[in-house]
């Protein structure tokens, strides 16, 4: 009898355990089916969204709509997403983990590494820190500052337009906010010259071998195009081919990031520190997510990653988007919980679909704000 005594309550406790466990998991699918209905596709229209979400130390997936509306491939956690402006988060997350190592600093001018700009005026003394903060005060573009100039940027145009870029009060290095695509692929750039490697390796080898992210790229190699979703305009028309890099800049090295939200989410869970054999890449990131810059009451800029409060709930995260793809990633860190959402169609609010999840799943009733959200990236 003491042994049923005992038994039982534990039979019990477990019971009721796994019964929460499931009530929990219900509510979550239950929070991010409603949110996501915003930026799901009418009917006939093309696009999905693979969503992961981390919460007390384990991801889940969610999945909707379709990776290929003509092949009637539906999105999963493995179909692979063109990250737009989420994949300058490599860079930063690189570049901090060369700062804790000791082999660069956030205040090496970037002219150090990128030789070719030591005969430039005003770039010279721009640091890496603030290439990685936007707040280098580098246009989103050259075309924004040589608007004389047509088509795409190769190496030698980039140069030119760095060595002749003047600043002016409005565009000082280290006094201002100016989100700037130029900036992080010169920071990419930088890094190459410094370790005397393309960066996809140096991605490879600092973050995504040693995280296990196999379907992470740049660019997408042919044995993962098959897994590539297509991209889908704001009203569903497919725009460009799947894997296709896009953009401003042509050279090796310096278009879009692909990766799927199963890879994602384990740089997410890294990032928010819950992976205790990584904890020197742990370490750096969270270098990485540290405020820099303060751009309002309620945005602060790190390396790459924005933190931003509204109510009782702080956010570190990153958004991105391109005319086929609108990406997030973003964690409350108190809270221990975070969010990846991948869309495969363009001009998508998936930044504040991902804020309101996690406002939900920490039920906060409070409002997210808008405040601080960088423009997607126009590239």
């Amino acid at each position: 009898m003491i042994v049923k005594s005992i038994l039982i309550p534990t039979v019990i406790g477990v019971l009721l355990a796994a019964g929460a466990a499931r009530a929990q998991q219900v509510n979550v699918e239950q929070i991010v089916a409603q949110k996501v209905q915003a930026i799901l596709p009418e009917n006939g229209k093309g696009g999905g969204v693979a969503v992961a979400v981390r919460m007390n130390g384990t991801t889940s997936f969610f999945n909707y709509g379709f990776a290929n509306n003509a092949q009637n491939r539906r999105v999963t956690e493995d179909s692979i997403f063109n990250l737009g402006s989420v994949g300058k988060l490599f860079a930063t997350t690189s570049l901090a983990e060369a700062v804790k190592q000791g082999q660069l600093s956030l205040d090496d001018p970037v002219a150090k590494y990128v030789t070719e700009l030591q005969r430039g005026g005003d770039i010279r003394p721009v640091t890496l820190g603030q290439l990685a903060s936007h707040t280098s005060g580098l246009p989103r573009v050259p075309q924004q500052y040589e608007h004389w100039h047509r088509g795409n940027y190769t190496w030698p145009d980039f140069v030119r337009f760095l060595n002749s870029w003047k600043t002016d009060p409005k565009h000082e290095p280290g006094q201002q906010y100016l989100y700037s695509n130029a900036a992080m692929v010169l920071l990419r750039v930088a890094l190459e010259r410094r370790f005397n490697t393309r960066f996809a390796a140096l991605m490879q080898e600092r973050i995504t071998v040693p995280l296990g992210m196999n379907s992470t790229a740049l660019p997408l190699p042919r044995d993962l195009l098959g897994r590539a979703v297509q991209g889908y305009g704001q009203m569903g028309k497919p725009i460009g081919r799947p894997g296709e890099e896009s953009g401003t800049f042509k050279w090796p090295g310096a278009g879009q990031i692909y990766s799927s939200s199963r890879d994602m989410a384990a740089f997410l869970a890294a990032n928010m520190g819950e992976l205790p054999d990584r904890r020197p890449m742990e370490n750096a990131m969270a270098l990485a997510q540290q405020p820099v810059f303060t751009v309002n009451p309620h945005f602060k800029q790190g390396l790459a990653w924005q933190v931003v409060s509204a109510g009782n709930l702080t956010i570190v995260d990153k958004n991105g988007g391109l005319p086929n793809t609108s990406t997030y990633i973003g964690f409350a860190p108190q809270q221990k919980l975070g969010i990846v959402i991948l869309v495969n169609r363009g001009k998508q609010h998936a930044t504040g679909i991902g804020r309101q999840i996690l406002h939900a799943l920490a039920q906060d009733q409070s409002e997210p704000s808008s405040e601080g959200e960088a423009e997607p990236d126009k590239d």
